[in-house]
């Protein structure tokens, strides 16, 4: 397979980074080794995803900065690409290492073995996953058998492993432990693993401070972590050649958001809003692949703008500037590909006069 030469050149950037991840895992030295783990693992798929990005001919530079894109950036442009084809949990475990070295990297966080075990096994199975899709060659063409992560103490169910480092969380905060900073760590992992089903997971001293009150209070696992009910894992295979990939719980409750914050069970995430609704119309039109007009129409057609996981008006003194969500893109894509888009181009043109009702099915149009 012939490689443009950037990406050819980041390609082996990711193999470096994931092979020092996999020997440090393996390693028998203790110090420094989570935090080691973590930060390869996460530049191993920050230049992975740009590999494959400028493999497949898009630009991994802000125009407006001047600067290569930023992780998050990368792995929505990396989920529109349809030849890539990332899904919502691959992305997600690609978020929960990127949270989870964020906290290692700027502050600090308490990652247990098995927790550390399920998402480096997982990163490797998604490496393997994405180097073969994007550039036909296997992860076991650079990395031997032995340089796998390799643990003693094997994962066991995910729920279980949640409930026991839930348990653990419990006990440090008990009076007299005088250990609620090692709690507080463990706290912050737990939400940072949030990102696998939550995409604008930022982990903030008020959301700890809420799940804190929540354990001290006895609330159960599910209440104070409702995303965490969501997720669970799958292997495949046994041994060193175990695959393991992060899933939805099939038994998964739905998720009561509470905007009270006098709550205490809950942990309200506090959602950065300008990275959840990122696009301006214009740009979304351009990732839809229609004109701005007829794209307006589709929207006017499906009800974005009245849709709030789609829509967001931001207010900044006496300006308005409305934002849009990837949900809006998806719904936007799906919509493009299902509809007569000519014919609610029609039903919708603002400048045309006198125009009938639209007939299109499914329009929710005012």
């Amino acid at each position: 397979m012939r490689l443009r030469q950037e990406a050819r050149v980041l390609k082996e950037k990711a193999i470096s980074s994931m092979v020092i991840a996999t020997e440090a895992f393996n390693s028998p030295h203790d110090r420094g080794r989570t935090t080691k783990v973590l930060l390869y693992l996460q530049h191993s798929f920050e230049m992975l995803l740009k590999a494959a990005l400028a493999q497949k001919g898009i630009s991994v530079f802000d125009p407006a900065l001047g600067r290569s894109l930023g992780f998050e950036t990368c792995v929505r442009k990396v989920m529109e690409h349809p030849d890539i084809k990332l899904n919502e949990f691959d992305a997600g475990t690609l978020r929960a290492i990127d949270a989870l070295r964020d906290d290692e990297q700027h502050w600090f966080n308490e990652v247990s073995e098995q927790l550390l075990y399920v998402h480096a096994r997982a990163a490797v199975t998604l490496f393997d996953d994405l180097l073969q899709r994007v550039f036909k060659e296997p992860l076991g063409n650079h990395l031997p058998l032995r340089v796998l992560p390799v643990s003693v103490d094997p994962p066991r169910d995910l729920s279980l492993l949640l409930d026991e480092e839930y348990t653990q969380i419990a006990a440090l905060l008990q009076p007299g432990r005088r250990a609620t900073h090692e709690a507080r760590a463990r706290i912050r992992t737990l939400l940072a693993m949030e990102a696998h089903t939550e995409p604008d997971t930022r982990v903030s001293s008020k959301d700890v401070d809420r799940v804190q009150a929540g354990i001290r209070g006895g609330s159960p696992r599910a209440e104070v972590f409702p995303r965490l009910q969501q997720l669970a894992t799958t292997t495949d295979g046994e041994g060193l050649l175990i695959k393991l990939r992060f899933v939805k719980s099939q038994d998964a409750p739905p998720v009561r958001y509470v905007a009270d914050e006098t709550v205490p069970a809950a942990a309200i995430r506090e959602v950065d809003l300008q990275a959840k609704y990122h696009r301006s119309a214009t740009e979304l039109a351009k990732d839809v692949g229609l004109s701005r007009p007829r794209c307006t129409a589709l929207r006017r057609h499906l009800g974005i703008d009245a849709d709030p996981a789609c829509y967001h008006e931001f207010v900044f003194s006496s300006t308005r500037l409305g934002r849009f969500s990837d949900n809006a893109l998806k719904r936007l894509r799906t919509a493009r590909d299902t509809l007569d888009v000519e014919a609610i181009w029609k039903a919708h043109d603002p400048s045309a006069h006198n125009r009938p009702p639209c007939t299109v099915p499914g329009c929710q149009a005012q």
